[in-house]
């Protein structure tokens, strides 16, 4: 699959309803209607020839017959959306049936990558914390070393199609506030990522959040509530900044 693409946004921790009463605002009065405002923005600044990425924890849903009004959502709105896979996520369970109910314009990423022009590629995975967090167990540490092999894969899938890794999205941020290399920066360095995509950060988090150019990568922060509620730009694709 070629595409045309001109701008990279990214926006993530959607957090619609699902079907379920879940308010955000009892996060914070920040939170008041925040569908509503996305959805504003987005068609105010996605254009059909651009690509938005979602990194996780797009619905409340249980199951994906409750996802389903959410991914709806996605595909009424402007340009093509690419979902990753958050914590909240339970009802992204089996990729290729959730393949098969993707609207139009939505595409979900899993152990593969969706292209970019010039033989470019966005991979990605869930990730997970770091193995300096200071509540890092056992379990935590078999979903870490899980979620780098499945990054892995991401890269490879891009690597046989001749393409170069040009951004990676995770929902979770792949370092820690002391800045302390983890398994996922690791492999984006060891390839020449240019730009890493992250969200699952909310509140005060966002003031710790590694963001700009670490060790030749440039980090984006895009939980919905850390940029406004508006999607970011990441790259324009036209001049590959």
């Amino acid at each position: 699959m070629e595409v045309s693409i001109v701008n990279v946004y990214g926006i993530s921790d959607l957090h619609l309803p699902g079907g379920e009463d879940k308010p955000m605002d009892i996060f914070g009065s920040h939170w008041q209607n925040h569908s509503e405002r996305i959805e504003q923005a987005w068609q105010e600044i996605v254009k059909d020839e651009d690509l938005v990425l979602s990194p996780g924890d797009l619905s409340w849903a249980m199951d994906l017959s409750g996802a389903q009004s959410d991914l709806d959502f996605l595909g009424r709105l402007s340009g093509t959306t690419l979902i990753g896979k958050g914590n909240h996520d339970f009802w992204w369970q089996s990729i290729s049936q959730l393949r098969k109910q993707l609207p139009p314009g939505v595409y979900a990423l899993q152990n593969d990558f969706y292209p970019l022009p010039d033989d470019k590629a966005v991979c990605g995975t869930r990730g997970w914390k770091c193995p300096t967090a200071d509540d890092f167990t056992k379990d935590d540490e078999r979903v870490y070393l899980r979620e780098i092999e499945r990054l892995k894969l991401s890269l490879e899938a891009a690597a046989k199609d001749n393409r170069e890794p040009y951004i990676v999205m995770l929902h979770y941020p792949p370092i820690d506030i002391n800045r302390v290399p983890s398994g996922f920066t690791e492999l984006m360095e060891a390839v020449g990522v240019v730009h890493c995509v992250y969200g699952h950060l909310h509140g005060h988090a966002h003031r710790q959040a590694l963001q700009g150019l670490h060790n030749g990568i440039e980090y984006h922060l895009v939980a919905c509530d850390a940029i406004g509620f508006k999607p970011k730009l990441i790259a324009n694709l036209s001049n590959q900044s």
